[in-house]
């Protein structure tokens, strides 16, 4: 069993060299009919099952650590199968129940996009967000000064995140999100130190967000978790499918959640290319939006800590061994989706 990982392994890393295959006996065939199944099975639980197993998992892995401690040196070689042995299981799970959804068709490939654009693209597109975004922002408040503040309780924007996808599925009929698994993380406080909104539990597929982050943050949170549940992996085509759901959705604050998103996507690319044209750009945007973006910046810097940028490391590092060769700066290709798909399109 220790050694089993290794031809997983090497089937994992041929794999990775054929998308289609990938695509449509996996991503569209296998994949979907084990998501239906643990969201059957777990979606009804008002709690996240999976946050109870990393919990009493990592209890065990500590009190084994502690019992086993002499066998390191007395007994290495059964001792070292036996932690190989406990590693082969996760990464065959973890690449069964989900992983392989890593190696599938870049998003813009299966859209029909193109994955570059210009900065003229990017200036135009950007205007866009931003008329639509003030648009609903004045909407909402009446008054360009003052910030969007959600009506809702969290957990009612958990259950209002299926109708984006239901909205959204007559576009992406891959989309259907039906039965729902989407929960408040209970480890959401260590979440928020370790600088996450969210994430989905590769092993039991339910979908978590951070209950502690602002709540115009949480419809966009939700539905790019949903989008990792549905079998896109990567951390960019999740932004752009989560961006693409709430602005489908109905209800006028998760379009305005939505449509912030993405223009915030785009201001920061912006910024990264020319400086002084986001300068002149800044002020054609409601200060309310503003004040919406820096209610988000202000709750990261209250949780900010010394063992963040070791997270972060981690967590680039993890999304490179996983087909993001650009780690966390791969968000960024979530702006060429954005650029390409809405440039021709209507707000």
């Amino acid at each position: 069993m220790a050694l089993s990982v290794l031809p997983i392994y090497a089937l994992v890393k041929v794999l990775a060299n054929f998308p289609d295959f990938v695509d449509r006996f996996y991503s569209n065939g296998l994949y979907p009919v084990i998501s239906k199944l643990f969201r059957f099975t777990l979606g009804w639980l008002p709690f996240s099952f999976g946050d109870l197993l990393y919990s009493f998992g990592l209890i065990f892995i500590i009190r084994w650590l502690i019992l086993n401690r002499k066998r390191i040196y007395k007994d290495t070689k059964n001792w070292l199968i036996d932690v190989l042995a406990a590693i082969s299981v996760i990464y065959i799970a973890f690449h069964l129940f989900w992983g392989l959804n890593y190696y599938r068709n870049p998003l813009h490939v299966n859209l029909n996009l193109q994955d570059d654009y210009t900065t003229e693209q990017l200036v135009n597109v950007t205007k866009k967000l931003i008329k639509k975004s003030n648009a609903i922002h004045l909407q909402i408040t009446k008054l360009d000064t003052i910030k969007v503040v959600f009506p809702f309780t969290k957990t009612e924007i958990l259950q209002q995140t299926q109708d984006s996808y239901q909205t959204l599925e007559s576009t992406f009929p891959d989309l259907k999100y039906k039965p729902k698994s989407l929960k408040k993380s209970l480890l959401s406080v260590p979440l928020t130190y370790m600088g996450f909104s969210g994430y989905l539990n590769p092993l039991t597929n339910e979908a978590q967000v951070d209950y502690l982050i602002p709540a115009y943050k949480f419809p966009t949170t939700a539905a790019h978790e949903v989008a990792h549940q549905l079998g896109y992996a990567k951390e960019n085509e999740a932004n752009f499918i989560g961006f693409m759901a709430t602005v489908s959705n109905d209800n006028i604050y998760f379009k305005y959640s939505g449509y912030t998103f993405g223009l915030r996507y785009c201001l920061n690319e912006i910024y990264r290319r020319n400086p002084d044209l986001y300068k002149s750009i800044l002020p054609t945007i409601n200060k309310g939006i503003l004040k919406n973006y820096q209610e988000s910046q202000d709750f990261w810097k209250a949780y900010k800590n010394p063992f963040e940028p070791i997270f972060k490391s981690t967590y680039t590092s993890y999304l490179k061994a996983n087909n993001q060769v650009k780690g966390m700066d791969s968000y960024s290709y979530v702006v060429a989706l954005l650029v390409n798909y809405l440039e021709n399109k209507a707000l």
